[in-house]
């Protein structure tokens, strides 16, 4: 390990917190909606995704608050998913990290207006931050946008709701996690590593990296959705079994889901040989992920 993982990710989550929120605080929008985003926010979570593209940062550039802004509408983004993720005609749940869901503790309406605000408020936030070029500015949007919308995150989250009491292949489960989760991933390791001054071909072989690290935390949260503690978890465990969603459990079985974790694994860490970054902390996170217990 290159240094405590535990400390580091507490850093992190409180420096992306501290963001967050000055972000939110400044914005003059009805009382409401600006609570109801708030909300969904401070809810917790582990800030995986920004965290992400800050170390991403750190291999190719300094460490300096350039990448703190789009980590922030990065986050944003992430948070607008789970809030239409619980409402009652997607997933509906009544909790989320131990906490009512937005829908529960605001209304419906409410919580679907939140979520339209946090994906569009992200995209004004990098388009008037100061720490980036024109040029930059254009790359992340276009990155993001792409990651995000229907070619990306959304793509996935509709063919995961099809995939519903439906027999998939492990492709089409790769296929649709890849999209689903892996995109928001693969965005934030691309912008951190983009923004830091890595060369295309490095990019290159970090966008694969990427692609093994989202399959990583998929296959890691269909383990834990077995095994894991509802207490740490901030869900009751077996929900995915109760929504007949698709899982590498339940098509691989669990010991299965476990082998193919550790491919996925040896996977990653080959692409992060190849982007030379075999020796950075995301290496680390790649660890960190696969063993994840929440």
């Amino acid at each position: 390990m290159l240094r405590n993982m535990k400390d580091y990710l507490q850093e992190y989550r409180q420096l992306i917190d501290k963001t967050l929120l000055e972000k939110l605080d400044t914005i003059q929008i009805p009382e409401t909606l600006k609570q109801s985003m708030i909300y969904s926010v401070k809810a917790g979570g582990k800030r995986l995704r920004p965290i992400l593209l800050l170390a991403s940062y750190e291999v190719y550039g300094k460490k300096t608050a350039i990448t703190l802004t789009t980590a922030a509408a990065l986050e944003m983004i992430h948070t607008y998913s789970l809030i239409h993720d619980d409402l009652p005609a997607m997933d509906d749940d009544d909790y989320r990290r131990g906490m009512l869901t937005n829908h529960k503790a605001f209304d419906e309406a409410t919580a679907i207006l939140a979520g339209d605000a946090l994906l569009t408020y992200s995209f004004e936030l990098i388009a008037n931050d100061s720490q980036l070029t024109a040029d930059q500015k254009v790359e992340i949007l276009q990155v993001l946008t792409e990651a995000s919308g229907p070619k990306g995150m959304v793509a996935g989250q509709i063919l995961d709701m099809q995939a519903e009491n439906q027999p998939v292949t492990l492709e089409e489960l790769e296929q649709i996690h890849a999209h689903k989760t892996g995109e928001l991933l693969r965005f934030a390791v691309y912008a951190g590593a983009f923004l830091g001054g890595a060369s295309r071909t490095e990019l290159m072989h970090l966008k694969e990296f990427s692609y093994y690290l989202g399959l990583i935390f998929q296959v890691q949260d269909d383990i834990l959705d077995i095994m894991g503690d509802e207490a740490k978890l901030g869900k009751p465990v077996g929900s995915d079994e109760s929504n007949q969603k698709s899982t590498y459990p339940k098509l691989l079985g669990l010991e299965g889901a476990i082998e193919k974790k550790t491919w996925y694994v040896d996977k990653a860490k080959a692409a992060l040989q190849k982007a030379n970054a075999q020796e950075s902390v995301l290496m680390d996170l790649t660890e960190y992920f696969s063993q994840r217990d929440h």
